[in-house]
């Protein structure tokens, strides 16, 4: 989802701004989609499915029983993975016979991010219903969307809609950690289940919002790689009422606020760079402004340096790294033998993972630190990989048209923006696989409430239910016996 020669079709594709639209009212189907729609949100969200405690299997089983009673054939659903806790569930809708067309694959991850209870105001695994909000862990990543390709899934399955072509879908395990991948597994070792022409990936995109007015309907068009590297200091340590100045803590906590002080170099590439211009028209003030001056050549220093206190715009101008976890010393009256920290980053394409490592070295400066990549499965090594983020695949015009057709009904006025995303994803393995791949969902969110991977994760039920129509209108559009090949 990098581009290369891609500047040219996304300006075809980008709608004009034609001033902010009202906030579409909530999409709610008559009778029995809305209740499966909140019956499927809430189960999801009540199964546990963290890698520390949780099952994946068992929210897939509960996803393919709902399939099944909805009148899928037991050939076309199956749960299957590496062991009893990493089941993944693959479906199949059936196209009409004869056809010739090649599957869509859509792919969603069923794991979230571990939640501590005593650390947000309600249960984490309960579906809380309050104030207009779904609050539980996964609710905006990304049990919300999974829920959404399910409702419709049933939905179209009862209205008896046949597509020109299968639809395949794979909800998966390990997208968040853990050592079983849903996605690569099955690529590995059942290729055949979900082998498709090109993937829809609802884990990204979406429609940014302020206050609940739409601002833009974004797809991913590129995104960044992820790296999690171990920062080590050793000591022989000692007694500590005999305190000496080399402290294996001291050592990388230097390290870290150096990080903390140092940020990678500005970047822009033919996404961001798009972005960038497009926001332009939708942004006001010095902000618009900044955002021009740094597409200029040679970009505006201070532009940047404003625009970089803003989190979001700040990771999508450069490769970021930041601590997250940290152990050090074994004894509380001993001079600890050992420290390290975990430094997690997000890499601007074109950088590859030993890359980084290297540019952490040479930002330290201490001989007495080791910097180590961390692989997926926590495997430690000298050398990170080679591998830079994928290129971006081509613009199909029948995944794009019909987008814009269904996103100008949903939120008129809304331009649609290609977006670099400044996590990843488990389009990485669909893209490494040779099946072009594209981040669209219709899930709206205010660009000052994004709390995946936080405390009280929440998402708007208006959001949601719209959601659901977005989804369904898309897939209608998309393989209806008229869209046929770009």
């Amino acid at each position: 989802m990098k581009y290369r020669a891609l500047s040219h079709s996304i300006l075809v594709f980008i709608g004009a701004v034609c001033g902010h639209a009202a906030a579409s009212a909530p999409i709610q189907s008559a009778g029995v989609t809305h209740d499966v729609a909140h019956d499927l949100f809430k189960e999801l969200i009540e199964i546990n499915t963290t890698d520390s405690s949780g099952s994946v299997t068992v929210a897939a089983q509960a996803m393919a029983k709902r399939l099944l009673e909805a009148g899928f054939p037991k050939a076309d659903v199956v749960v299957l993975g590496p062991n009893d806790r990493k089941g993944n569930m693959v479906a199949r809708y059936r196209a009409k016979a004869g056809s010739k067309l090649r599957p869509i694959l859509i792919i969603g991850h069923l794991d979230v991010v571990e939640a501590r209870r005593e650390d947000w105001s309600t249960d984490p695994f309960k579906f809380v219903e309050q104030d207009g909000y779904y609050y539980g862990r996964g609710t905006q990543d990304m049990k919300g969307a999974d829920a959404i390709v399910m409702t419709n899934f049933i939905r179209l399955k009862k209205e008896g809609f046949v597509p020109n072509r299968d639809i395949i879908l794979a909800l998966t395990a390990d997208e968040e950690g853990g050592k079983s991948n849903g996605v690569a597994w099955l690529l590995q070792n059942h290729r055949d289940l979900i082998d498709a022409e090109f993937a829809l990936n609802p884990d990204s995109g979406g429609v940014s919002t302020d206050h609940g007015k739409p601002l833009s309907v974004e797809f991913e068009a590129t995104e960044k790689l992820y790296a999690d590297y171990q920062v080590l200091a050793t000591n022989p340590g000692g007694h500590s009422s005999l305190p000496k100045p080399d402290n294996a803590i001291y050592h990388v906590a230097d390290a870290l606020a150096l990080l903390e002080k140092s940020p990678f170099p500005f970047e822009l590439n033919t996404v961001t760079r798009e972005y960038f211009a497009q926001m332009a028209k939708i942004e006001t003030g010095q902000v618009a402004d900044d955002m021009r001056a740094i597409l200029a050549t040679p970009p505006d220093s201070a532009a940047i340096q404003r625009l970089s206190r803003d989190a979001r715009y700040n990771s999508t101008m450069r490769t970021t790294c930041v601590a997250t976890m940290m152990s050090a010393g074994h004894a509380p009256n001993a001079l600890p033998q050992r420290a390290e920290a975990n430094v997690n980053c997000r890499i601007f394409p074109g950088h590859s993972q030993e890359d980084i490592r290297l540019e952490l070295i040479h930002l330290f400066n201490d001989p007495t630190l080791s910097v180590r990549y961390r692989s997926d499965a926590g495997e430690l090594t000298d050398h990170g990989s080679e591998r830079k983020a994928m290129a971006p695949p081509p613009l199909r015009a029948d995944v794009m048209n019909s987008m814009r057709k269904v996103a100008g009904k949903l939120w008129p006025g809304a331009p649609v923006i290609p977006v670099m995303v400044t996590g990843s994803s488990d389009s990485i393995y669909t893209m490494n696989a040779a099946i072009p791949s594209y981040g669209i969902s219709g899930i709206a969110i205010d660009r000052d409430d994004l709390r995946m991977h936080g405390k009280d994760e929440r998402l708007k039920s208006d959001s949601y239910y719209t959601g659901v129509e977005f989804y369904y209108q898309f897939l209608k559009a998309l393989t209806t016996a008229s869209a046929g090949r770009p």
